[in-house]
């Protein structure tokens, strides 16, 4: 059940949104148990968004996952996600952030696991 939320400040096309979720689909399994099968991906374009003091091109991603994983999968897979930002829109490795949140309380289908 893991949720993958990017927020850039730059413009995305449809092609790039499709890119997007395809990539991080293909990339979630890094993380032991997930699967694009469960995956929900939101992303938000045009955020308003600063890093360094300037809107140069930049994006914060949040990835929320039920359970936990270790230090090297994070590791992995915040290399996937930033090779992904930065081929999709140009946006450079260092003006990305990814943030992790684990949780052994997840709703979904009118209960919780």
């Amino acid at each position: 059940m893991p949720f993958i939320n990017v927020k850039t400040n730059q413009k995305v096309t449809e092609a790039q949104k499709e890119a997007i979720k395809s990539g991080l689909g293909a990339a979630i399994p890094t993380i032991p148990g997930k699967s694009e099968q469960w995956l929900m991906v939101g992303i938000e374009p045009e955020y308003t968004l600063y890093h360094q003091g300037t809107n140069a091109p930049a994006a914060m991603v949040e990835v929320q996952i039920y359970g936990s994983a270790n230090g090297a999968a994070y590791a992995s897979l915040t290399g996937k996600i930033s090779d992904l930002l930065n081929a999709e829109l140009n946006i450079p490795k260092n003006r990305i952030y990814v943030s992790y949140t684990s949780t052994k309380d997840w709703g979904w289908n009118g209960s919780n696991f």
